[in-house]
């Protein structure tokens, strides 16, 4: 597996990152994958399956850096498990993957991991500076001294045992709130707060593959106001289409607030979706989707082949042969296409076939492959290619073929397509062609 670890500021100086706070980070992260959960004062995300998505690691891991910063996360660290990459965001170690685990987690100190805070003195005291030093004290002392929780967290950590997380839920309607910092006396500057709020939302908007076309902004005035005041106002933003840039809602708020004269100091922000409508998403595919209503892939083979040169662009297509090595070619794409080759009435064909074959090893002149052969159906003749021109740079001193094809079962491989060669003199061989799926 492949964690992302996401921690919030904390320290013995500073004060634990609040309820809200981690939530709204769980559920700005659920857009990258849905296997999110909170871990003490951090958020972990499992993205195995996410990384390709996303175009890969690196390009992954730009992206959560570069947004992550503005809901408050101060680094981000990558390891094979959850509780390895809170360890190693915490040591300050940003990639924990290119080492194995156990030489990352040996190196990092003892409070990496929060199994060890209740007993940091007295592992101290027995001369431990390190996780490694820890791991290195006998298993049974240290289940009876310290309790089977230190043991049971340094075998997660070092993926020795599974790990459980409850998993945050994607609510069905957003709504987040923000405590500002210090009191706001002018509309403007309330975009800085508001826009973490923003963030959250489209993280919550892709996670769910909506957009949103009106959202509401409400703040509540200080306590010390005027009487008159009230208790605080809100604002309503339309977009003319449903969207879910943080960019343009950033935008889009900043020219209303750009208007708003406050009645009182605010302290808090609650943002709350209005419309949400299903967004499509666009294809990231280099060909035109027809079902789209985009250009036809013909229209945009026959352009790129004016661009390229014909012979340039390629495509496969069926060819009247029943040898396998020579059933499909490639042709220039501006060529009209053949007629649909059909195939002999009777003849199974392979699901998958290789681009050699193997030959394939006897036992009491018998072909084995994963165990015997049971040999089903067949055989069936195929004899061509002596008409083919052979290519003087090829090792082939011919492309005439003359075999026995049969399908065979294997108890461990399944249906295989093989045949052998029958003119081949003495020397008689059984060769793996293709497989069934």
């Amino acid at each position: 597996m492949l964690w992302v670890a996401l921690p919030l500021p904390c320290s013995p100086d500073r004060p634990a990152p609040s309820s809200e706070a981690l939530r709204g980070l769980a559920i700005w992260a659920l857009q990258f994958s849905p296997r999110v959960a909170i871990a003490d004062e951090a958020v972990i995300l499992e993205v195995q399956a996410s990384t390709r998505l996303f175009g890969g690691r690196r390009a992954l891991h730009e992206r959560i850096a570069a947004e992550s910063p503005q809901l408050g996360c101060c680094t981000l660290a990558w390891a094979p498990t959850s509780l390895a990459a809170l360890a190693c965001a915490r040591a300050g170690l940003v990639n924990g993957l290119r080492q194995p685990l156990p030489q990352v987690l040996d190196a990092l100190p003892l409070d990496s991991l929060s199994a060890t805070a209740p007993h940091r003195l007295t592992l101290a005291q027995l001369g431990c500076r390190t996780l490694g030093d820890v791991r290195r004290l006998p298993r049974g002392g240290l289940s009876r001294r310290f309790g089977k929780e230190l043991l049971a967290a340094i075998d997660q950590a070092y993926g020795l045992r599974p790990e459980a997380h409850d998993w945050v839920r994607l609510p069905e309607t957003f709504q987040a709130r923000l405590e500002l910092m210090a009191r706001v006396e002018t509309a403007p500057a309330l975009l800085f707060g508001a826009r973490r709020l923003l963030l959250q939302l489209c993280g919550w908007l892709a996670a769910r593959n909506a957009g949103v076309s009106s959202f509401t902004l409400r703040w509540a005035h200080d306590a010390m106001r005027a009487r008159d005041a009230g208790e605080g106002d809100t604002l309503t933003i339309r977009t003319a289409h449903p969207m879910r840039n943080a960019e343009h809602l950033c935008r889009l708020l900043a020219e209303h607030l750009a208007r708003v004269v406050l009645q009182a100091p605010v302290g808090d922000l609650v943002l709350t979706a209005g419309e949400v409508q299903p967004l499509p998403e666009h294809s990231a595919c280099l060909l035109p989707d027809p079902g789209n209503g985009s250009e036809s892939l013909a229209l945009v083979l026959e352009r790129v082949a004016a661009r390229l040169g014909p012979e340039r662009v390629l495509r496969p297509v069926l060819a009247e042969d029943h040898r396998l090595e020579w059933a499909q070619r490639w042709q220039a794409a501006d060529q009209p296409l053949p007629r649909r080759r059909m195939a002999p009435p009777g003849l199974t064909q392979p699901t998958f076939v290789l681009p050699e074959p193997l030959r394939l090893a006897l036992r009491n002149h018998r072909p084995i492959y994963q165990g015997p052969l049971l040999l089903l159906t067949g055989p069936h003749r195929i004899e061509g290619g002596w008409w083919h021109p052979v290519d003087a740079a090829q090792s082939q001193d011919s492309h005439h073929v003359v075999r026995d094809y049969w399908v065979a079962l294997s108890e461990l491989a399944g249906l295989l397509w093989v045949f052998q060669e029958r003119l081949a003199g003495d020397d008689i061989a059984w060769y793996l062609h293709g497989c069934f799926a």
